[in-house]
């Protein structure tokens, strides 16, 4: 039945150490019956198919050796987006929606969603903004292959185009929204296993203190980032915005300053964290 399967599962996963084990275990359940959790909650005498009770188990199971339930179910909602997930991409958080929300205020013509993983940003602002060019950039193939395949399956595959690598040479972009790694070494050992043993390190590690991606990015062959010039009258110029780790906001705004951005903003989440940096000629 429902309502013992979701107990039995919901104790061996707060065990294991799981956050949420009764959210995990209705999630996994659902998706295992093709219920929704109302009918979960609604019929606790339900009886689970075998079929179903099996590959619940198996999910149970994955979710034990803490594999995030995105990866298990395949999917992670973006703001109004469901995005295929797996491993070789790292799990969209909400928090990063905040990169999306910069553009859909500023409503530039261009975008370029540096490290953009799963697609999420660049599929997002394309989708929330029709007549906006979106470019999006990876230096992982995999991940790439990912977001093309969100992309065609959202049919957005027309609206954002995707490069392998970094900055593109040579194009000028009014808004660069970055979601690049910042994880420091030394926080490696407290993260959950979730993250250091599921998700893809290189999206996450940036050397001693976490800033050696944006580093590069803000270095002297970037420079021009805050050179690009005003399109039109109506152009909001070449602005970066940056997502960053805790206690990491002020050195970044300084080094956006160091390359010549005139104006920093620092932007917090629902959390209380300055979340993003913006940098702006």
């Amino acid at each position: 039945m429902t309502g013992e399967a979701l107990t039995a599962s919901t104790d061996a996963l707060r065990a294991a150490g799981i956050e949420e084990p009764r959210l995990d275990a209705e999630l996994l359940l659902a998706e295992a019956t093709g219920w929704d959790r109302a009918r979960l909650a609604a019929d606790s005498e339900a009886e689970i198919p075998p079929p179903a009770a099996r590959r619940f188990g198996e999910m149970v199971r994955r979710r034990l050796r803490r594999e995030p339930v995105a990866y298990i179910l395949g999917r992670k909602g973006f703001r109004h987006l469901e995005l295929a997930v797996d491993p070789r991409v790292l799990i969209p958080r909400p928090e990063t929606e905040m990169l999306v929300e910069l553009a859909l205020e500023l409503r530039p013509a261009s975008v370029l969603d540096l490290g953009t993983g799963s697609g999420a940003i660049a599929l997002a602002v394309a989708a929330e903004l029709p007549d906006c060019a979106v470019t999006a950039a990876d230096t992982s193939a995999g991940a790439l292959e990912v977001a093309r395949a969100n992309a065609e399956r959202l049919g957005l595959a027309g609206r954002v185009r995707f490069l392998e690598g970094s900055l593109p040479p040579a194009e000028d972009f009014e808004l660069i929204l970055a979601n690049l790694p910042y994880v420091a070494e030394a926080d490696w050992p407290s993260l959950q296993p979730e993250v250091t043993e599921w998700e893809p390190r290189e999206a996450l590690l940036a050397g001693p203190d976490g800033l050696d991606a944006i580093r590069e990015l803000l270095s002297g062959r970037v420079r021009v980032l805050s050179r690009y010039p005003r399109q039109n009258t109506n152009s909001v110029g070449g602005v970066v915005a940056l997502e960053v780790g805790e206690g990491q906001a002020a050195p970044v705004g300084a080094m956006l300053r160091e390359a010549g951005f005139g104006s920093v903003e620092v932007r917090a989440d629902l959390a209380g964290i300055d979340r993003v940096v913006i940098g702006r000629p």
